[in-house]
C-alpha cells in the first residue's frame, strides 16, 4: 500500500520516495517528511510541535504548514486568502477527515472545514508510485448559501528539511531566447517567479529544482515539481529566519479573484513533485517519463518528419506553390507537409483575416482538398496552421462581434500584430471557434494542427462577466481547455501542437491536449543549443519541436543544424527552392540517419554531458530503455584556437555489457562511462555518434 494512516498522521510512498504529514499538538496539519523512502512506515519523523519564540512569533508561525490559511498570527506567506460577506478575510482551517480513495488505493483526501464559516477545503495526494512523483491539488467547496471570494488558492506547498541553505533553480528568458536556466541561493524573505500574460510565458517556467547548492547533473539531493497550468502562475519560494525552506506554487492571485456561490466548488490545477539523489539529470527524466506515460495524449510513437513552408512563401500561398515544395520534402524524405500561416479567408498580411478560419477563395477556390490530396499522394500526411484564440479588426469576425474580445470598453485596445485576443472564457466564442476548426477537421484529411497565440494579454477586462470580472485569468484556460479536448475527442486521430510565438505556451496543462511544443521561434543553430537544454529539464525530447531553417545559413553548416534539430523531434523549414541538389541530398541522409535513431532521442534516456549554457563546447546522448543502443550529439560553436576539448563521458549504459561507439572501437559499459573519448571538432563543427551493444 503507498499510503499508511496512524494516530492522525500519514505516509505516502513511492517506489523509491516518501512523503509524511501529520496532526501537531496544537491541531495543525503539519509537514513531517520529504525525501528517500523509509524502510518502515513508523520511521519517519513525528510532526514537530514548535513553541512560540516571543510575543512577535508564534508558535503557528513556526510550524511548516502543508496548506497554510490567511489567519491568525502565522506571517508567513499562505496557499490561501478568501474574503466572507460579512468583511472577515482569514480562514481558520480544522481537520475534520481523512479518505483513502480510488480503486488503485494511491490518493489521500484530507478534508479540513473553516472553524466558522460553510468553506470546506480538500487536499488531495496523489502517489505516482512507479514515476516517483507526489502530486497534489486542491478543492474548495462552499456548503452555505451566501457567495465567498476566493483571493488565492495555490496548489502546493512544499517543505525542504530545516536548517540548511538551498539553491533554487528555475528557467527565465525572453521570446527568441527562452528557456536559460539559472540557480540562486535563496536567502531570508520571499522569491517570486510567475506569469501575468494570461499563457505560460516565454519569460518564465513554472519549474523548480531545489538543492543544496553542490547537486550537480549526476549527483547530490534535488528536490523538484512543476505546476500543470497555461495561465498565469505563480511561484513563490519563502526562506524564514527560523531556518525553513518552503515553496509554494499555483494560479496567479495578481488581480485574481472567484466569486464561489453556495454550492459550488474551484479546483485548482496540481503541481506534481519529487525528490532524487542522482542529481538534476535524474530529476528531469523523472519528468521525462512521466510526461511521455502519463501526460501526453497519443501512445508512445515517434513523431514524424515534417516540412513547414512557411519561410519558403510566408503568405504568398496558394495550390501550386505548396505542391511544388511538397515535392521536394517528399523526395527528402519527409513524412508530413504543414501549410502555415496566410491559406485563410483574406489572409495576405498579418493584418487582416485572423479569425475567418475557412480556405482563401482566391488562393484556394476548391478549397484545400486538392492540396491535401497532392500531398497525401507523395506519401504525407498534411498539417495546417491556425490561431484560433486572435482576431484581426481586419476580419468578419470582429465586424460582426467587436465585443468578443478581451477590452475594457473605455480603454484603447491594444492591437499587437495587428491583432486582438478573443475572450475564452465566453462560451459563445468557444462554440465559435468550436464549430470552424470542426469543420476543417471533418472535412479535410488534416493530421496535424499546429496552435498559435502571438501575442500576450493588455486590457484584461471582460464586461458582460457574471461573476467577478477577475475570474477571466482562469475562465480564459478552461475555455482553451475546453475547446482543444472537444476538438480531440472528435478528432482523435490528429497530432497537436502548442506554440505560443515559440515556448510562450510550455507546461503540463498544455501536454494533455498537445503532443508536441514549439519551443522557440529563433531557429539559429548555435542559440538554439542553449535553448533545447534549458527545455530539457522539464520536458522530453520527443515533445520538442525543432527545425531547420536557413537561419545563420551564411555562418552555420548545414550538417550542424540538422544536428541540433536531430536532438529533438525534427522538422525542415527551410526554402528548399533555395537549396541546392547537394544541400537535398545532404539533407535526405539526414533524414534517413534521423529515422534510424528517432525512437531513441524521443523516447530514450536523454543525459546532458556538458552543457552549452556553460561552454562553447557541449555534448548531449540519449540511451534507449533496453541500454542497447545509444546516440552522442557533440558540438563546438566557437573556440579560439589552439583549444583543449574536454573528454566525453558517455553515461546510461551497462556497466558490465561491451559497446561498440562507431570510430572508437569496442569497450565495456564502465570503461567509456569512466575513461570516455575524446572527440575532435573545428568550430561549427558537430558530429552524431551511434553506440550499439555487442553480443
Amino acid at each position: 500500500m503507498p499510503i499508511y494512516a496512524k494516530d492522525l498522521g500519514w505516509v505516502l510512498e513511492t517506489a523509491h520516495l516518501g512523503y509524511a504529514l501529520g496532526l501537531d499538538s496544537h491541531g495543525l496539519l503539519a509537514h513531517r517528511y520529504w525525501g528517500a523512502r523509509l524502510p518502515y512506515p513508523e520511521d519517519y519523523p513525528p510532526a514537530a510541535n514548535p513553541q512560540g519564540w516571543a510575543s512577535f512569533n508564534s508558535a503557528a508561525h513556526l510550524t511548516n504548514e502543508e496548506f497554510p490559511a490567511n489567519a491568525g498570527p502565522k506571517y508567513i506567506d499562505p496557499c490561501l486568502k478568501v474574503s466572507f460577506v460579512d468583511g472577515v478575510r482569514d480562514t481558520v482551517l480544522n481537520y475534520f477527515h481523512a479518505e483513502v480513495a480510488g480503486a488503485d488505493g494511491q490518493e489521500l483526501v484530507l478534508t479540513l472545514n473553516d472553524a466558522y464559516y460553510p468553506l470546506q477545503v480538500k487536499l488531495h495526494y496523489y502517489c505516482h508510485v512507479e514515476h516517483d512523483l507526489f502530486e497534489r491539488w486542491v478543492e474548495l467547496e462552499n456548503l452555505g448559501h451566501q457567495p465567498i471570494t476566493i483571493e488565492r488558492a495555490f496548489s502546493a506547498q512544499w517543505h525542504l528539511p530545516r536548517g540548511i541553505e538551498y539553491r533554487l533553480s528555475h528557467l527565465a528568458g525572453r521570446w527568441a531566447d527562452e528557456t536559460h536556466l539559472h540557480r540562486q541561493t535563496l536567502q531570508p524573505g520571499k522569491l517570486v517567479l510567475e506569469s501575468r500574460r494570461l499563457t505560460t510565458s516565454h519569460h518564465a517556467n513554472p519549474w523548480f529544482a531545489l538543492d543544496r547548492g553542490s547537486a550537480t547533473e549526476e549527483q547530490g539531493e534535488v528536490w523538484f515539481g512543476v505546476l500543470a497550468w497555461s495561465g498565469n502562475w505563480k511561484l513563490v519560494a519563502e526562506t524564514t529566519d527560523f531556518f525553513s525552506t518552503r515553496l509554494s506554487l499555483g494560479i496567479n492571485d495578481w488581480d485574481f479573484a472567484w466569486r464561489l456561490e453556495g454550492g459550488e466548488s474551484f479546483t485548482t490545477p496540481s503541481s506534481l513533485a519529487g525528490y532524487t539523489r542522482q542529481g538534476f539529470g535524474a530529476a528531469s527524466r523523472i519528468l521525462h517519463d512521466y510526461v511521455r506515460d502519463c501526460v501526453l495524449p497519443h501512445e508512445l510513437t515517434p513523431h514524424k518528419v515534417l516540412y513547414n513552408s512557411w519561410e519558403a512563401t510566408t503568405f504568398k500561398v496558394d495550390e501550386p506553390s505548396q505542391i511544388k515544395l511538397a515535392e521536394i520534402a517528399a523526395k527528402m524524405g519527409a513524412e508530413l507537409f504543414v501549410l502555415d500561416d496566410g491559406w485563410f479567408h483574406k489572409r495576405d498580411l498579418d493584418n487582416a483575416g485572423l479569425g475567418d478560419w475557412w480556405p482563401d477563395e482566391r488562393k484556394f477556390p476548391n478549397g484545400l482538398g486538392g492540396l491535401i490530396k497532392a500531398v497525401n499522394g507523395l506519401g504525407m500526411d498534411f498539417g495546417l496552421w491556425v490561431e484560433p484564440e486572435m482576431v484581426n479588426p481586419d476580419s468578419d469576425l470582429y465586424r460582426a462581434h467587436p465585443d468578443w474580445v478581451i477590452n475594457f470598453p473605455i480603454r484603447p485596445r491594444s492591437e499587437l500584430r495587428h491583432q486582438l485576443i478573443l475572450n475564452f472564457a465566453r462560451p459563445e466564442v468557444q462554440e465559435y471557434i468550436l464549430a470552424r476548426l470542426d469543420r476543417l477537421l471533418r472535412e479535410n484529411n488534416i493530421a496535424f494542427v499546429k496552435w498559435d497565440m502571438n501575442r500576450n494579454v493588455s486590457e484584461p477586462g471582460w464586461p458582460e462577466a457574471q461573476g467577478d470580472a477577475r475570474e477571466l485569468w482562469v475562465r480564459y484556460v478552461y475555455g482553451l481547455y475546453y475547446v482543444w479536448q472537444t476538438l480531440r475527442d472528435r478528432h482523435p486521430q490528429v497530432i497537436w501542437q502548442s506554440c505560443s510565438g515559440g515556448g510562450g505556451r510550455a507546461d503540463l496543462g498544455i501536454l494533455r491536449l498537445a503532443d508536441q511544443i514549439w519551443t522557440s521561434d529563433n531557429t539559429e543553430a548555435s542559440a538554439r543549443l542553449s535553448i533545447q537544454d534549458g527545455f530539457s529539464q522539464v520536458f522530453p525530447a520527443n515533445v520538442m519541436e525543432a527545425w531547420v531553417t536557413d537561419a545563420g545559413s551564411d555562418l552555420v553548416p548545414l550538417e550542424f543544424r540538422f544536428h541540433v534539430s536531430m536532438c529533438g523531434s525534427l522538422g525542415v523549414g527551410g526554402n528548399l527552392l533555395h537549396w541546392d541538389e547537394n544541400e537535398r541530398a545532404l539533407a535526405a541522409r539526414l533524414i534517413a540517419e534521423y529515422k534510424e535513431i528517432r525512437p531513441i532521442v524521443q523516447l530514450g534516456d536523454q543525459y546532458r554531458l556538458i552543457s552549452p549554457q556553460e561552454q562553447a563546447f557541449s555534448a548531449v546522448q540519449y540511451v534507449d530503455k533496453a541500454r542497447s543502443e545509444a546516440v552522442l550529439f557533440v558540438f563546438r560553436t566557437y573556440l579560439p584556437d589552439p583549444a583543449q576539448l574536454p573528454q566525453v563521458y558517455l553515461r546510461g549504459l551497462d556497466p558490465q555489457a561491451r559497446y561498440e561507439v562507431d570510430g572508437y572501437g569496442v569497450r565495456s559499459g564502465t570503461a567509456w562511462m569512466e575513461a570516455g573519448l575524446l572527440v575532435s571538432l573545428k568550430n561549427l563543427e558537430s558530429k552524431l555518434i551511434r553506440i550499439r551493444i555487442v553480443q
